[in-house]
């Protein structure tokens, strides 16, 4: 048990050791920066307040996977230092692949993503955010200055491929975003094979959109598809914005998800990668297949609905907070088209 000060100073050590990470010249203290940053957040994976007999198993699965990908890097920033100062002949080839099999290890790409899903549902929604999204700001960032094309295209299409079929018939909603972050993955990956930014762009669209349907589903405590046809019955404008942002998450224009996608098609079209672009967005259109059989029946006008009204945990704050940036995700793409066309 963790009172909030605790969470707090953990949570500001995870950020030293991701900054320390990002801002490392060298492999070695890129290392440790990796390390403060997993011993950190184990602790925030370990807290049961909300009485959730997973996260124990959550934290020791996640404490187990890092380590190995961690044992890994480190035999590889070894090798290479021996090749660099001692001249001893190793492939360096074989060790940037080794690095760069750690690094997707730790960031959950497929295929090395079999500890991610089962992973996801142990955890609360704020744990499950920040290892969907802070959690991959390092291992993504020593991944671009690596660049192995060719592993990367693999991982590419594993992740897509994985990310797209592992979530169709799944009724858990951590599970659910688990397999939508492998997809998304999938997408920042292919993003770093071609420009340094694209992918950082790509991923502050997606740590937004997921930050407002975890902050939707923290509020409600909403875990499995079935308690979405029930709790929001008494507010239709609740209803239908969370279900528009599962589209925009989802890619589905005229979102504002559908924007990072547009920029990182664009890019491949530039550099006539079209063999990857197809496989990508067809499995791209099966997410949206799932996403719209959740959204399909909300959205239908003669929807029977249940008849009793469940008490809404929403305080004014919270609600104004939530869809502000719900009407920034819905209707993102027209603003940011507007402002381009008036300049």
């Amino acid at each position: 048990m963790f009172n909030n000060s605790s969470k707090i100073l953990f949570i500001m050590i995870m950020i030293v050791g991701t900054l320390i990470t990002v801002t490392s010249n060298s492999w070695l203290s890129a290392w440790m920066g990796l390390e403060i940053n997993l011993l950190s957040f184990i602790p925030l994976l370990s807290d049961n307040n909300n009485n959730n007999l997973m996260s124990t198993e959550a934290s020791l699965k996640y404490f187990l996977t890092q380590a190995l990908a961690s044992t890994v890097l480190l035999f590889s920033v070894i090798l290479l230092m021996l090749n660099n100062n001692i001249n001893i002949e190793i492939n360096e080839s074989f060790t940037s692949m080794m690095m760069m099999s750690s690094l997707l290890l730790k960031s959950g790409a497929a295929p090395f993503h079999f500890w991610f899903p089962n992973m996801m549902e142990g955890l609360t929604w704020m744990t499950a955010l920040m290892l969907m999204t802070w959690q991959k700001i390092a291992p993504l960032m020593l991944i671009s200055y690596l660049n192995i094309k060719n592993l990367l295209l693999i991982s590419v299409i594993f992740s897509v491929i994985v990310g797209a079929i592992g979530g169709l018939n799944q009724t858990s909603l951590r599970k659910l975003m688990a397999f939508s972050s492998i997809n998304h993955l999938g997408w920042m990956l292919s993003a770093i094979m071609i420009s340094e930014s694209a992918w950082m762009i790509y991923f502050l669209f997606y740590s937004f959109l997921s930050f407002i349907l975890s902050f939707m589903f923290n509020i409600y405590k909403l875990f499995h598809l079935n308690q979405l046809f029930s709790w929001f019955m008494n507010s239709k404008i609740l209803k239908f914005t969370l279900f528009m942002n599962f589209l925009s998450l989802g890619g589905l224009p005229p979102f504002l998800g559908f924007l990072p996608k547009w920029i990182v098609i664009q890019q491949l079209t530039n550099c006539h990668q079209y063999m990857q672009l197809m496989v990508m967005l067809t499995m791209t259109l099966i997410t949206l297949f799932f996403y719209l059989r959740i959204c399909y029946s909300a959205f239908m006008l003669n929807y029977f609905e249940n008849n009793w009204i469940i008490n809404s945990q929403f305080n004014n704050f919270s609600m104004n907070l939530y869809l502000t940036f719900s009407f920034f995700s819905i209707f993102g793409l027209f603003l940011i088209s507007m402002f381009f066309f008036m300049l």
